[in-house]
C-alpha cells in the first residue's frame, strides 16, 4: 500500500464528493411514470362490488345504440384481435396497455367520462389488466363478465342472457355432487355392477432350487 493512499486530505476530498454524487442524485431522481391509488388489499376488496363489472346483456344495448360514453378494449393480441372481436372494440394487448400513450389515452378517456370496457378470450385472462388499472385509480375501467368466449356463444341473443348466469367464474356445467347420491337400485348403479372387475392374482412362480 502506498503512503499517499491513507493522507487524510485525500480521503475526505473523496467522502465529500461521494455525498455529493449521493445528493444531486435524490435530487434530480425522477418520480415513478406509475402511482397506485390503491393498495393490494383495497384492489382485492373491489373484485367483489358491482360497479367494476360490466354485463354480458348489457352489450345489446350498447352494439344497437350510441357507444359515446362506452369503449371496449381487446386485450388478446394482434393475431386474434384480426380472426374477430366484439364490434366496435380497440386493439391494445395486455402487454402494451401500460405503455406511455397508453396511460395518457386511459387519462383522457376518464376525464371525458368515458367507461372503458376490457375483454379476452376468458373472464381470467382479463382479470390481471383489469386489477392493474383499477389499483393505478381507472375507476372507469371495468371488466366483461365471460370474455369474448362467452360472447361468441350469445352474440344472436344477448338481451336475453340477463336471465343466465353461465358467465359467472367456478359456473360448473354439472352437479359432480349429486351424481354419488343415486338410489341403490338407479340404472346408474345397475350399469356399475354389470361393468365391474375381478381382480385375478396371478400364482407366483415356485424358485428353482439350487444356487448359482
Amino acid at each position: 500500500m502506498h503512503v499517499h493512499e491513507l493522507n487524510p486530505k485525500r480521503t475526505a476530498i473523496a467522502l465529500v464528493l461521494f455525498a455529493l454524487v449521493i445528493v444531486v442524485g435524490l435530487i434530480t431522481m425522477t418520480n415513478p411514470r406509475l402511482k397506485y391509488a390503491l393498495t393490494p388489499a383495497e384492489t382485492i376488496k373491489m373484485v367483489s362490488l358491482d360497479e367494476g363489472f360490466f354485463y354480458p346483456y348489457q352489450l345489446a344495448g350498447m352494439l344497437s345504440g350510441h357507444a359515446d360514453t362506452v369503449l371496449l378494449i381487446d386485450l388478446r393480441n394482434a393475431f386474434e384481435y384480426g380472426r374477430g372481436s366484439i364490434p366496435r372494440a380497440e386493439n391494445i394487448s395486455a402487454v402494451e396497455l401500460l405503455n406511455e400513450e397508453n396511460i395518457e389515452r386511459l387519462e383522457q378517456l376518464k376525464n371525458d367520462g368515458v367507461s372503458v370496457v376490457v375483454f379476452a378470450d376468458s373472464q381470467l385472462d382479463a382479470n390481471g389488466p383489469w386489477m392493474v388499472l383499477r389499483q393505478l385509480g381507472f375507476e372507469n375501467v371495468k371488466i366483461l363478465l365471460g370474455g369474448y368466449d362467452y360472447y361468441k356463444k350469445r352474440k344472436n341473443d344477448l338481451a336475453s342472457a340477463k336471465n343466465d348466469d353461465s358467465y359467472l367464474p367456478g359456473k360448473a356445467d354439472y352437479n359432480f355432487a349429486e351424481m354419488p347420491s343415486a338410489p341403490e337400485n338407479s340404472s346408474a348403479n345397475a350399469a356399475r355392477a354389470k361393468t365391474s372387475i375381478t381382480v385375478r392374482r396371478k400364482k407366483k412362480a415356485a424358485v428353482a432350487e439350487g444356487g448359482c
